[in-house]
């Protein structure tokens, strides 16, 4: 087996302790058929890693109930996670890189660069919180910012809202929102939901849009006044 730094130092170690940190937000612990599902891998390669992973103190497993990360495991994440949305801050800030091409480039060079480039990246952008889809950066030290966030699905109708994070992983979804006005930062109010899950009527920037059920549940907003 190797050792422990040569195991973390894996991409695909680190995509898996990203993906269960993901989900274990979700859930108490996490099943292999979903960290299969997120990974786009077979069950067998799942529990394969699980297995290395707890030999190496970064998971806790429990039969029949999936995986959690331990201290370390949730610390080593944490810090991946921090890579990830720093690099795609700088790349929009400082490189120009349009918000929905940031997250594919940003999985390569997260693997790829020094500690001591990340800590200067944090220094230049002025040790930011929030990345550019609205996501908590966290800290060098693991501590994560808490918001009080909503979805449009659920805020109050008619009450002043800004956007303060669009909440995908799909590329298409992404670019739908944007081209729909919805970017960080912007006035919000629902004017109209449709029950069973229909479609949810918006004034975005004084325009009237009209998005999904699915696409309203990615946008997450606050109260003005929080900030």
């Amino acid at each position: 087996m190797p050792e422990k730094s040569d195991l973390t130092q894996s991409k695909s170690v680190q995509d898996f302790l990203k993906a269960v940190y993901s989900l274990q937000s979700r859930m108490e612990r996490v099943s292999t058929n979903a960290l299969a599902d997120v990974l786009s891998v077979q069950a067998p390669s799942v529990t394969d890693m699980a297995q290395r992973l707890v030999a190496a103190g970064l998971l806790d497993y429990e039969r029949y109930k999936g995986v959690v990360l331990t201290p370390e495991g949730e610390a080593l994440a944490l810090k991946i996670i921090r890579r990830h949305r720093l690099i795609e801050l700088y790349l929009v800030t400082d490189l120009g890189y349009a918000l929905q091409d940031v997250h594919s480039e940003a999985e390569n060079l997260e693997h790829a660069v020094s500690d001591r480039f990340i800590e200067a990246i944090a220094a230049k952008l002025g040790n930011p919180e929030i990345d550019p889809h609205g996501d908590p950066i966290p800290h060098a030290d693991g501590t994560v910012l808490r918001r009080d966030l909503h979805p449009l699905t659920e805020w109050p109708l008619e009450t002043p809202a800004e956007v303060s994070r669009i909440k995908t992983d799909s590329r298409e979804m992404l670019e739908h929102i944007l081209d729909r006005g919805f970017n960080l930062g912007v006035e919000v109010q629902v004017l109209a939901r449709d029950p069973f899950e229909g479609p949810v009527t918006t004034l975005v920037d004084g325009e009237q849009r009209v998005v999904g059920h699915n696409v309203a549940s990615c946008i997450l907003v606050e109260s003005p006044d929080n900030e």
